[in-house]
């Protein structure tokens, strides 16, 4: 098997087996680890986790943001300035990134409301250095009934994730859904 078959067969049995229902939104969430150069290969393989889901009678909801960050740049009314020198990026505007982009996570997620629903979020690499990952499931967690799924390119080693393994991680309550053979 594949580092990729086990991340596959390891969720399938995550999302088989029954929900508590008991749990904080921070313990409702999970993060599906790859390792980075894999990006592509889960990419072409995300249907088999929605069709695992629909397996365990689950109901799936895949949102990708990978574009977001260069969507809400691009419609920016100082993208110009923003390009030329990133540096002046303010405060304030990553505050409105993030803000638009849980709207748009909230808008897409059909099945939030769904406590036997995975909403799963694909392209949390592309917020490398504009927001953090912790940020966006403490955002999230609560409105998501079911669970949150997040494909994360990184590592998950000693309880903190670290995010295309480039800087260090962040201890968080989310499961963590990882390659490894002997998890399941």
């Amino acid at each position: 098997m594949t580092d990729l078959d086990n991340l596959i067969a390891n969720y399938s049995t995550h999302v088989a087996n029954p929900w508590a229902s008991n749990l904080a939104p921070a313990q409702r969430c999970w993060m599906i680890v790859y390792p980075p150069t894999d990006e592509r290969r889960l990419r072409a393989r995300v249907q088999a986790f929605e069709n695992a889901t629909h397996k365990a009678s689950k109901s799936w909801q895949l949102v990708d943001i990978t574009d977001e960050p260069g969507r809400w740049i691009r419609e920016h009314p100082f993208a110009n300035r923003y390009f030329a020198k990133p540096e002046v990026l303010s405060t304030a505007a990553l505050q409105e990134f993030r803000a638009q982009l849980v709207t748009r996570i909230r808008e897409q997620a059909t099945n939030a409301h769904d406590p036997n629903g995975v909403v799963a979020v694909l392209g949390a690499g592309s917020l490398f250095g504009i927001t953090e990952t912790s940020w966006l499931l403490n955002e999230l967690a609560p409105h998501v009934a079911g669970r949150l799924a997040v494909f994360f390119p990184g590592e998950y080693r000693n309880n903190n994730y670290r995010l295309l393994e480039a800087r260090e991680g962040w201890n968080y309550l989310a499961l963590p859904i990882t390659t490894s053979e002997d998890q399941a």
